[in-house]
């Protein structure tokens, strides 16, 4: 049950609603255990021909258990429902809580479709363990004691059996059925998972499936996955009212039993017959809110699978800084790397190993290399996503070990490989860069950028899928322009941007960072001769560093790249 901490958690939180549920409940399986007595009880009595008044009484206490009953299942749905919802909110809460501090690292460890899968269908599956699992069991109880205690007048031996009807439909016939179950329940979560992740994997790579021609193979594989998905979920549903037939057959047959003792009782004259079928009803009444116990083991696995999966992601320890935290200034940073290597998981050759260099404030330094030699390893500890405890990093003469990512993030202008966009329109994909920007900044910095011919209330689709790479790139730099900070990140800024505009945009920054700290990343040699030190890394380590000219004049590595560069160019 350790499990269901999640759960139960946010359960305590609503324990106001959770004893109104019980009462309600309560008061609910009383009535309509009443009422169905009752009714036992006046046919019985009207054989008699008692009274005129005596058979308006009985009416009327019918009438008034069914007004009862009617109010109270009411208030029950009402204040159970109710805390079901606060209790999923406070649930998906928790999780995007516990899930923000893991981007984006988390996203190396799960599919994005299994994620998904496990913010909607896991999180939508325990709204069954509150309503199927904690309280009812908790009502049911108390209604067959009340009812136990009621029929205990006229003969202990129905206690007797309504304590045994209880064992064999709460308990002993649901466990039975609950191991048959298990299986089924595993392999619905498990194709729920799979038709999540084709789904994403269909959407987010829908138009490369098109142009390689291989949709309709990626089609049939959903069409695989949401088959499986429906014949478990058909297995499920028919096992379950399978479960519940057989639970409500077990009821009729104590039934049949509090029948044949009453029958007993009667003929050894130890029970008057005008109660015999007002104790039937009863039996009836009761035995019919058991049947749902059925339902309750397999709800309580799923509920406790769903539990388990949303651990695993919100019990992942998040990468965070060491205490005591330390805090950056709005200066311009000196960064420090001494000895750094960081090998990430899964993985046995270091992406980055016994790094050392250092920048300058207000000093420009670029980064290159081939894909896969670490650059973009070192970007990533630098922005502190990554963490490695082999090593020295700093900033400000500050260790980044003891620097929150938050605050790093706060003092840097940062454009990655991918940045992403919102859907609305491009104000609101440039407001995001700092609070009280007027239009006139927005529209002028788009003019800075080469995107002129774009309006504020011009449409921008998610990821950006109505603008170019070039287009998505010059967005990105406006917004980092538009943030004024002193640590400039730049992962390959420039290179869906023609050469034209890519040198307007890098004349601009330039003049945007002369007193800023700036590390480049890049794969492209042009422009990096204004650069105050070049770092060349090459399987994961500084292959050599200098200046523009030191490099071309040592004729190493660079030296090859730049000739190979301009060779292809020409």
């Amino acid at each position: 049950m350790n499990e269901l901490g999640i759960v139960l958690k946010q359960i305590a939180a609503e324990r106001k609603n959770v004893w109104y549920s019980v009462l309600f409940g309560y008061i609910g399986g009383v009535t309509a255990a009443g009422l169905f007595a009752a009714s036992g009880y006046l046919i019985s009595k009207a054989a008699l021909l008692p009274p005129v008044y005596t058979l308006t009484l009985l009416i009327a206490f019918i009438k008034v258990f069914g007004l009862v009953k009617a109010g109270s299942k009411y208030g029950e749905r009402m204040v159970s429902h109710r805390a079901t919802f606060n209790i999923l909110a406070g649930i998906r809460v928790r999780f995007f809580e516990k899930l923000e501090p893991l981007a984006p690292g988390i996203f190396q460890k799960f599919r994005s479709g299994d994620l998904l899968a496990r913010i909607t269908g896991d999180v939508e599956s325990l709204q069954n363990f509150f309503l199927r699992v904690y309280y009812p069991p908790i009502v049911l109880v108390f209604v067959f004691l009340s009812s136990m205690i009621f029929t205990a007048f006229y003969s202990f031996w129905f206690p007797l059996i309504f304590a045994a009807g209880l064992l064999l439909t709460g308990l002993l016939i649901p466990a039975v059925f609950a191991l048959r179950r298990q299986k089924i329940e595993e392999k619905v979560r498990e194709s729920r998972a799979v038709l999540s992740t084709d789904t994403a994997e269909v959407l987010y790579g829908f138009r490369d499936l098109k142009i390689y021609q291989q949709l309709n193979d990626k089609e049939k594989s959903l069409h695989h996955s949401s088959a499986a998905y429906i014949a478990n979920q058909e297995k499920s549903s028919s096992q379950s009212m399978f479960n519940q037939s057989v639970n409500q057959a077990a009821g009729l047959l104590i039934s049949w039993g509090v029948l044949a003792a009453g029958v007993y009782l009667v003929q050894q004259g130890e029970l008057d017959g005008l109660f015999l079928a007002m104790l039937v009803m009863l039996s009836l009444s009761v035995f019919e809110n058991a049947s749902p116990m059925a339902a309750l083991p397999p709800h309580l696995e799923d509920s406790r699978k769903a539990s388990e999966r949303l651990n695993e992601v919100t019990e992942i320890k998040p990468v965070t800084a060491i205490e005591p935290y330390e805090t950056l200034s709005d200066e311009a940073p000196v960064i420090r790397f001494n000895d750094i290597s960081y090998t990430h998981e899964g993985e046995e050759r270091p992406a980055v190993n016994e790094v050392s260099f250092s920048i300058e404030a207000g000093s420009k330094t670029a980064i290159v290399g081939a894909s896969g030699s670490g650059k973009s390893t070192i970007f990533q500890l630098l922005l502190g996503v990554l963490r490695t405890s082999e090593g020295d990093i700093q900033l400000q003469n500050k260790q980044i070990s003891h620097i929150r990512s938050e605050d790093i993030w706060e003092k840097s202008n940062v454009v990655m490989q991918e940045n992403h966009f919102f859907f609305g329109t491009v104000r609101d994909n440039l407001q995001i860069a700092r609070e009280g920007l007027t239009d006139e900044e927005m529209l002028w910095m788009l003019e800075k950028v080469s995107l002129s011919r774009f309006s504020l209330d011009d449409p921008v689709l998610e990821k950006g899928e109505n603008l170019s790479g070039g287009e998505r790139q010059r967005l990105a730099i406006a917004r980092v322009l538009l943030r004024k900070r002193s640590l400039w990140l730049l992962d390959e800024p420039l290179s869906s941007i023609d050469n034209v505009t890519s040198a307007e945009i890098m004349r601009y920054l330039e003049e945007r960072t002369e007193d800023a700290t700036v590390c480049l990343i890049s794969h492209q040699l042009k422009g990096l001769e204004k650069m105050d030190r070049i770092i060349v890394m090459d399987g994961g380590r500084i292959a050599e560093q200098g200046t523009f000219t030191d490099l071309m004049d040592a004729r190493g590595m660079f030296y090859e790249m730049k000739r190979i560069e301009q060779e292809i160019l020409v």
